[in-house]
């Protein structure tokens, strides 16, 4: 096995060049990210290295960006489109939602859209408005798109070759917060499924599930709780829709409690939905109500206010002593 500790925005950079190098029909869109590399230089030498046809700087038009990857899509490339940063999204949103997501059904299936959207989201990095937003419920309810998150390098370098690979739409989700702390990516080994949960911490008290960067918080939160004789076991949901809710229902036979912990509001998001579905399914298991953390129902405020808004370890800590006293 090959081992390499790189950043998860590194990752991401080797994932891309190895499916380009696999897949000449792969090509790269987004603002700046040819010479530039990407705002945060995910795509950093890639134009160099296969040249302006394959990676392309585009205009700032999010709406025409996603619409031309259709129009490629459907004459057989595979197009990734990157869009700058989470809050610029939405001026694509009328094309990801109204005809990426709708096409292949409209077709009844004989028509594949093979597109990844690249969304760098969530906080933790004090940046200004319209750059730090969580908007992964709005596609997750939306029929016809995959969504996925990784929260780690080596989730990262596969995942991100995973969804080139797929013949449907996948939105994926990369939280920024994550782009420079490193860990081991396994260069060679066989991949995770793409949309599948992973038990990332082992414990018996509470269940503590989330996704991206929520992850890192839910690992120091366990921690923590270790610390303190209350065992947690941590989830991290990977996939977003379509979510493998088994190794969750596994975890919450053993434990009897969750906790889901995630960046965006709380009103009608993922947590809520995974929640909801938990009680379904799990209803006889749990000794608690299943809790949810999140950011408040607001627009996401200034640099300055962040760390007040976005759940941290102890947010976390208290609602796992809430799920005890039960």
């Amino acid at each position: 096995m090959t081992l390499e500790t790189m950043p998860l925005g590194k990752a991401l950079n080797a994932g891309l060049r190895r499916a380009m190098e696999d897949d000449p029909k792969v090509l790269l869109m987004g603002e700046d990210i040819g010479k530039l590399g990407g705002v945060f230089r995910i795509t950093e030498h890639l134009q160099r290295d296969f040249g302006e046809q394959r990676v392309l700087d585009t205009p700032l038009a999010e709406s025409g960006l996603v619409g031309t990857a259709i129009g490629l899509a459907m004459a057989g490339f595979r197009p990734v489109v990157e869009i700058q940063f989470d809050g610029f999204v939405f001026p694509a949103f009328d094309q990801i939602t109204t005809q990426l997501a709708k096409l292949t059904n409209r077709h009844e299936g004989a028509l594949s859209l093979p597109i990844v959207i690249r969304i760098p989201y969530g906080g933790h990095i004090g940046a200004v408005e319209h750059h730090q937003e969580s908007p992964e419920a709005y596609f997750t309810h939306t029929p016809g798109l995959r969504v996925v998150s990784p929260s780690t390098a080596n989730d990262a370098y596969w995942m991100i070759q995973e969804a080139i690979a797929s013949n449907d739409p996948v939105i994926f989700l990369e939280p920024k917060s994550r782009y420079w702390p490193k860990g081991e990516v396994e260069l060679d080994a066989s991949a995770v499924p793409l949309h599948s949960s992973r038990v990332v911490r082992t414990g018996s008290d509470v269940t503590l599930v989330g996704h991206g960067a929520m992850v890192t918080t839910l690992l120091q939160a366990a921690a923590l709780a270790e610390a303190e004789g209350t065992s947690c076991e941590v989830i991290d949901v990977r996939s977003l829709s379509p979510v493998d809710y088994e190794p969750i229902l596994g975890s919450i036979r053993k434990t009897g409690r969750m906790v889901y912990a995630q960046e965006a509001p709380g009103h009608t998001s993922l947590g809520s939905e995974i929640a909801a579905t938990v009680m379904e399914r799990a209803f006889y298991a749990l000794e608690a109500p299943v809790l949810r953390v999140s950011g408040y129902d607001t627009p996401f405020p200034a640099a300055k206010l962040e760390g007040a808004y976005l759940p941290d370890a102890d947010r976390i800590l208290e609602a796992v002593d809430r799920s005890l006293a039960y």
